[in-house]
């Protein structure tokens, strides 16, 4: 920690005489309409002469004032537009050493010279930019779909038996909420996606190679879920209410309200759902020469709560102070059942057993964030600090009834009775600094450090039933404790030629961890650091014509579950095991993109991933049992290329179809003995939207995935339909939408394992069928008026304004 804080001191200190070194020069003036009133809110551009370019941008103040500080001498104009209103400009002015003040800039009414102006933007549903996809999930039918469902539906991304994402062939994803990140894994990410409907989504971007200013931790990259927030001047909002019905009931309903004006800008967004679902897996074992038919049946229901609210207080053109605070409390009610008949060589009935499981559950996450920006010149230097708490809490509570039956069905013995009451806290502390600095017109410098702190705990304290009563069980009771403190720092140039962008960075992270594990005794101590460089460029051919390359070095640290080494049984022959001695792997990924304007033609990845974590079945022939735990395989390759973008057909037939192919291999050894299995997979994917008279429109969305390899697992071929209805009315303020989700009930995870003495069939199946119908309405100020500038995502509005 000291060494933390003199690196802070001496990174303030530095830049404090940047600071007080920069000329101070203001340039100040006012922007009106015809009748000399104020327009407040009207966006203004400062324009470098004779390059015309946007040295920076902000919005006036409620009496139509800007100002710009710490200009730079030169030659110089202001712009100004507001919607609703012709654009306007200042006559040419030089700065030296004074203070400039711009004479009055007037703008004019488009409705004294216009009856009506009707103003139509098409949004594509997939964007393809040089870095990244964007899915505008805003112009989908997402009635009924949870956050889950929607990011299965983006380019290149798949599901795994687990429900874990997998973007083009390669699992280690990390997911951002908002531009944060959510420092979720495996099942904590998969129950809060499942309590996040789709409709309050806004964008989905998937950054498969992030730059250096990104955690090097996902081997796969980087899912971002921008949620809707509106920034429209004033008091407004929405609110959503839906239902469906597949073989259970759903329920859900929220609002998203936001309040921005002058200085403040807030907003509050509440979600809740009432869910009620099942989940079936058949698993059908071979072993030796007897086979063991399981079939196990979950039947959750989740009544789960989301929030999310924040601020920002623009203490003037230069600083920004923020907050946002979130969460979300998913309590749940589950009835399990899992029977298993036995058969011998001949094919005679043996026995079996049958489990039942009730449980009650809840998954809480609390997060605060608190951040800061400074602008800290008028060529777009920024400096954010942000600082992040984290806390997760789950409960377990549950209790088994195991029968073991004859080849009669008749009971052997008496019921065997446990009861488990178990609990699970991670908590999370990070700070990060991030600097942007402008060089020059054409060369820009972006460090920083970021330090985390992780402390995980799981209790699972088990009793039998005997004849005493209660008596705890030791074999089955355990204590986990882990710490994680993760130091990093980074450093990126990007160099901008005529037609040739070029950006390199570098990144160095330093890992410590222990940890405990007090029904095992094992213990976890590792220090290490790694360097992970990352390069990108993007190739101008013409106005038309982009190609962009990029690669990136990253590692997949286990999750702090995966590395507790205590054995839960999730039914009598199958159980859960985590690895202590787990290690993190390492991949280099490269992808290179072609697109014709701004249709993606080709994009092309590959990527090497050492020591990749993938689950293991070990299977014990004399007892039947069957335990699972991660390991790290020696190697696993993806190839991955695809083709297709959204275009309209005609100006009612929007279709956006996307073709992909795929190589997958896994080389390892798994418990002592060779493993290499690959195969050649490919995928199609057709997303139509068809635009009807009177505000009416229909989409259908279908998919094709052929049987392919992952990890150990040779998954078998799936495909879905869903088709859907949609009107708009009251001046396109409400939307009622009907969809019907997986129509032919075709929706399901089917696998083979087959190595050493495993032979497994798996079907995964859960309640993809269903009807749904929602409303939503828009509601308070929607008039449009320019945002107060922010410094993320502003890029648009700059080349607008500084548009002749």
């Amino acid at each position: 920690m000291n060494r933390l804080l003199k690196t802070i001191i001496f990174f303030f200190f530095l830049f404090g005489i940047k600071t007080v070194s920069a000329q101070n020069v203001k340039i100040s003036g006012t922007v009106t309409d015809k009748s000399n009133k104020a327009l407040d809110y009207a966006s203004v551009a400062l324009i470098h002469l004779p390059d015309s370019a946007s040295v920076a941008l902000q919005a006036t103040n409620q009496q139509g004032l800007y100002e710009f500080s710490s200009v730079k001498p030169g030659r110089y104009l202001i712009k100004a537009l507001m919607m609703g209103y012709d654009k306007n400009q200042s006559a040419a002015f030089e700065v030296k050493e004074a203070a400039v003040k711009v004479p009055t800039i007037t703008l004019t009414d488009r409705s004294q010279n216009l009856k009506e102006v009707n103003i139509i933007s098409k949004m594509p549903v997939i964007d393809q930019k040089a870095d990244r996809v964007i899915v505008n999930v805003e112009q989908m039918n997402t009635a009924g779909d949870n956050a889950l469902e929607v990011i299965s539906r983006s380019p290149g991304v798949k599901l795994d038996k687990d429900d874990n994402i997998v973007l083009k062939g390669k699992k280690g994803i990390n997911v951002m909420i908002d531009g944060k990140m959510s420092y979720m894994t495996g099942l904590e990410l998969t129950t809060y996606l499942k309590s996040l409907p789709g409709s309050v989504l806004s964008k989905i971007e998937l950054i498969s190679n992030p730059p250096s200013s990104f955690d090097a931790a996902g081997t796969a990259g980087i899912i971002n879920i921008k949620l809707k927030r509106n920034k429209i001047q004033g008091f407004n909002g929405n609110m959503n209410l839906g239902g469906g019905y597949g073989r259970y009931e759903k329920v859900y309903g929220g609002t998203n309200l936001n309040y921005n004006i002058g200085k403040v800008s807030t907003y509050l967004r509440l979600d809740a759902g009432h869910y009620n679902s099942f989940n079936r897996l058949t698993l059908n074992r071979t072993i030796g020469e007897e086979q063991y038919n399981q079939l196990n049946f979950w039947h959750p229901v989740t009544n789960s709560l989301n929030y999310s609210t924040g601020a920002d207080y623009f203490i003037n053109d230069k600083n920004t102070l923020g907050i946002m605070v979130k969460g979300y409390n998913a309590p749940e009610e589950t009835k399990v059942n899992s029977n298993s008949v036995n058969y011998n060589a001949a094919g005679a009935k043996m026995g079996g057993t049958s489990m039942f499981n009730p449980q009650s559950n809840t998954e809480k996450n609390h997060a605060l964030n608190l951040n800061y920006r400074l602008k800290t010149d008028t060529m777009g230097g920024e400096l954010g600090i942000d600082a992040d708490y984290v806390r997760y809490d789950n409960s377990r509570n549950e209790t088994f009834t195991n029968n073991y039956l004859d080849a009669n069905d008749q009971l052997i013995g008496a019921p065997i009775d446990l009861r488990n009451n178990g609990m699970g806290k991670v908590s999370i502390y990070s700070i990060k600094a991030d600097y942007t600095l402008n060089l020059n017109k054409k060369l820009k410098m972006e460090t920083g450090w970021k330090s985390s702190w992780v402390r995980s705990e799981s209790d699972v304290r088990f009793d039998s039933l005997k004849t005493a009563g209660w008596i705890t069980d030791p074999r089955r009771t355990n204590l986990f404790l882990y710490n994680e403190n993760i130091n990093a720092g980074y450093l990126s140039l990007d160099q901008s030629f005529k037609n040739l962008q070029i950006k390199a960075g570098l990144r160095a992270e330093q890992t410590l961890g222990n940890g405990s594990s007090s029904g095992t005794n094992a213990l976890i101590d590792r220090k290490y650091w790694k360097l992970f460089p990352t390069l990108f460029v993007s190739l101008k051919l013409d106005s038309n014509n982009l190609i962009t390359a990029a690669y990136r070095k990253s590692i997949n640290r286990p999750s702090y579950s995966s590395l507790n080494p205590f054995t839960f049984y999730t039914d009598p022959y199958t159980a859960l095991q985590g690895n202590p001695w787990l290690q993190p792997s390492y991949a280099n990924s490269f992808e290179f993109n072609y697109s014709f304007r701004n249709f993606r033609v080709l994009t092309l990845s590959y990527s090497v991933n050492n020591g990749s974590i993938w689950e293991v079945a070990y299977q014990n022939d004399l007892t039947k049992e069957t335990i699972t735990r991660p390991e790290n395989l020696s190697r696993t390759t993806n190839f991955y290329m695809a083709t297709g973008s959204p275009f309209d057909i005609t100006k009612w037939w929007n279709n956006n179809t996307e073709v992909s192919a795929g190589f997958n291999r896994t080389q390892s050894a798994v418990q002592g003995n060779g493993y290499n299995a690959f195969s050649w997979n490919w995928s199609v994917m057709m997303d139509n939207t068809f635009t009807l008279p009177k505000n009416y429109s229909i989409t259908t969305y279908a998919y094709y995935d052929s049987p392919s390899v992952s990890g150990l697992f040779r998954s078998l071929g799936s495909y879905q339909l869903n088709v859907g209805a949609k009107k708009t009315f009251w001046n396109k303020n409400a939307t009622l939408a009907l969809k019907v989700n997986d129509v032919f009930n075709t929706s399901a995870f089917r696998a083979n394992l087959e190595y050493n003495n495993i032979k497994t069939y798996w079907k995964n199946e859960w309640e993809s069928r269903r009807v749904n119908l929602s409303f939503s309405y828009k509601f308070g100020n929607m008039k449009i008026k320019t945002a107060r500038k922010r410094n993320t995502g502003t890029s648009e509005e700059e080349n607008r304004v500084g548009k002749n």
